[in-house]
């Protein structure tokens, strides 16, 4: 099969796109392809497919072969590699298991239209801090900084909320995100859902402007913003390569 692998933040991803209607798990590929010690390796597999409606659709394996909603530095990566290759256009329309997700390209920047935003759960308690469960396509437990966290605490976490761990440090202009994701079972160096669910929750609290820049730990900038109760996320994305694998 034919593959081309996509950074978006400092997330990668080893996308594909199949014609036809085909009905076929990628799990196993996923685990395969996305091992960084035996396989290419990338945060996750994008399966992109023909749609009726839409420009396409996808399936997206996180790199354990789970399935995942939803990715929003993957939207990016997806919507570029739909750009490359002809599937879509500047402006696209493709159907995720979140829902629809909104794509514009301008030169080496996609921004994202997530599907929306869901409060799960407010006023956590844990490890001194008081975090918020917020889904925006994937569920994220989310924070602003108060002392350090270590990563088998940010392990735990995942574990007993089931969802993404995400720390915001806000300084001078930017916020810092630090993210410990599903699937991956580890810190990751972008979450697009992650910084969105932290944008949430710190521009309702009055904390940051709209929009405003994020710098996760692969230090690219990402803007978020919010717009008639959508949130958007813009940034470069970057094609790594092409290759097959069997």
């Amino acid at each position: 099969m034919f593959f081309s692998k996509y950074s978006a933040s400092g997330n990668d991803f080893i996308i594909t796109h199949i014609f036809g209607a085909q009905k076929h798990a990628f799990d196993k590929l996923a685990q395969r392809i996305c091992n960084r010690h035996q396989g290419v390796g990338a945060d996750g597999l994008i399966i992109l497919k023909p749609h009726l409606e839409y420009d396409f659709e996808w399936e997206f394996y996180n790199c354990d072969g789970s399935v995942a909603q939803m990715c929003g530095n993957g939207s990016r990566a997806a919507a570029m590699y739909a750009y490359h290759l002809g599937i879509a256009g500047v402006k696209q329309r493709f159907l995720t298991l979140a829902g629809v997700i909104d794509a514009t390209i301008e030169n080496e920047e996609v921004e994202s239209a997530l599907s929306g935003v869901k409060i799960l759960q407010e006023n956590i308690c844990e490890f001194g801090n008081t975090w918020v469960l917020i889904d925006t396509g994937v569920p994220h437990l989310v924070c602003e900084k108060k002392g350090e966290l270590g990563k088998e605490d940010l392990r735990f976490l995942r574990h007993k909320y089931n969802a993404n761990v995400n720390i915001a440090s806000i300084e001078q202009d930017r916020v810092i995100a630090r993210t410990f994701e599903r699937g991956v079972e580890d810190e990751t160096l972008a979450c697009g859902t992650g910084m969105a669910a932290m944008f949430y929750y710190l521009f309702y609290a009055g904390k940051i402007p709209n929009p405003c820049l994020f710098n996760p730990a692969s230090k690219e900038d990402l803007y978020l913003r919010e717009y008639q109760q959508r949130l958007y996320l813009k940034g470069k994305v970057h094609k790594i390569c092409d290759f097959v694998f069997s």
